[in-house]
């Protein structure tokens, strides 16, 4: 017999209490500190999570990408070990929060109650969340705008199992997210290697990007006139949720073969071109790889480089980089309170180009690189997927419990689960 089974057998035969989200939590929304009082952003110390710390650094936080004074604070910083929850804009989204923090007003926060806080272990919260998450977008208010039906959100119940059984669910769950965790490392890895090579100190040339490349977007009478959208044909329009990660994502697209064409020669995409996105998620960039199949669509931005200065491929990986994000658009983000930049500051963006010779060398490592980091054909991240599609699934039916009174019942026995997942780690 399992442990695990073994615990639930003797601690919890007959199911387990479940405790709304009132009952277990002190909840509370998340805020924005106003952008107009400098002394709230500057030399801060406290920090203010975003929906982008999720997207780029897990959903298990210690550290964010901005900061903001004591004196942005209203009362004391939401205490450590917190959820947070997406409840309106992205929702089903959430993250452990491990040091005092804020976070911005897209989040509810859920606090552990005193009376609860040394019998529940804040992982196996954490890892129930997902339940949550995909309960949340079953749960939305009728409108524009996402946002999820808060008096439903509060109905919510969590289960409360014996801290034994939450603590070994959670060192199953934890050991089906190892290989996991070792990709992110090696993401990691691969940006602090090419950010090392992206930083100059020497033959190195400083550039406005206006003066080595053409900057320009599809105007909104262009896309009104002449731009007819479909379902089907040999013509993309290219959005901004077809660029992301550095490359094309072809998932969802538009067609535009019975547009007017030769009205839109300005947008016409060739080999070597960059999209940027500079609305909404700004930021993403992809290079063309083909002729006569793209054109820009609105949001998204051409940058077409001389290519006797500067590679593409190397432009594209010095817009992914950190110090590039730190000294260019991060600052202007955070001087605007709309997420957009507009084509003049676009093209302000200064951009340091070493020789030409330099430059290849550098693109040449940089895709040895990326390739072992991302390419789905080499051995660990094909099997990190199908690890994660294996941990999803066992997830939901370790967190899955019968209410007291009744028999506790999963479509997977305990033990086999155990078994298989025994199995699977000793391979």
């Amino acid at each position: 017999m399992s442990k695990l089974d073994d615990l639930v057998q003797k601690l919890c035969p007959n199911g387990v209490e479940y405790k709304s989200i009132p009952e277990l939590f002190n909840t509370r929304n998340g805020y924005t500190p106003s952008k107009s009082q400098n002394a709230y952003w500057e030399n801060g110390t406290i920090p203010w999570f975003r929906m982008e710390d999720i997207r780029e650094n897990g959903r298990i936080l210690s550290e964010a990408t901005q900061y903001v004074s004591e004196r942005a604070v209203k009362g004391t910083p939401f205490p450590a070990n917190s959820i947070i929850v997406a409840t309106s804009a992205t929702i089903g989204e959430h993250a452990l929060i491990k040091v005092p923090s804020l976070a911005n007003q897209r989040f509810t926060y859920l606090m552990l109650k005193e009376d609860y806080s040394a019998c529940m272990d804040i992982m196996f919260v954490y890892y129930y969340c997902f339940k949550l998450d995909e309960y949340c977008k079953v749960c939305l208010n009728q409108g524009n705008f996402a946002s999820v039906d808060m008096k439903k959100f509060l109905k919510f119940k969590f289960p409360v199992p014996p801290l034994e059984v939450q603590r070994e669910i959670v060192h199953i769950l934890d050991s089906f997210t190892s290989l996991t965790a070792e990709l992110t490392a090696r993401k990691k890895q691969y940006e602090f290697y090419r950010d090392s090579l992206l930083t100059f100190k020497g033959d190195t040339k400083g550039y406005m990007l206006g003066d080595i490349a053409t900057v320009t977007k599809l105007a909104g009478f262009e896309f009104t006139n002449y731009v007819t959208y479909s379902d089907e044909g040999n013509t993309i329009a290219l959005r901004g949720l077809n660029v992301k990660n550095g490359k094309l994502n072809l998932e969802n697209v538009k067609y535009i073969d019975y547009s007017d064409l030769s009205k839109l020669s300005r947008s016409k995409l060739y080999i070597g071109d960059m999209l940027f996105t500079y609305v909404g998620t700004v930021g993403q960039v992809a290079l063309i790889d083909e002729d006569d199949k793209y054109y820009l669509a609105p949001n998204v931005a051409l940058i077409r480089c001389d290519q006797r200065i500067l590679m593409p491929k190397y432009m594209l990986y010095y817009f992914q980089s950190h110090q590039f994000w730190d000294k260019q658009i991060n600052r202007l983000l955070q001087s605007s309170s709309m997420k957009n930049i507009p084509m003049e500051k676009i093209r302000k963006f200064e951009i340091a180009v070493p020789p030409m010779e330099t430059q290849k060398r550098l693109v040449k490592v940089l895709d040895n690189f990326e390739a072992i980091c991302t390419d789905l054909n080499i051995g660990l991240p094909a099997e990190i997927e199908a690890r994660q599609k294996q941990y999803e699934y066992y997830r939901d039916l370790l967190l899955t419990f019968a209410e007291t009174g009744s028999a506790l019942v999963t479509e997977l026995s305990i033990i086999k689960l155990i078994q298989y997942h025994d199995k699977r780690m000793n391979e």
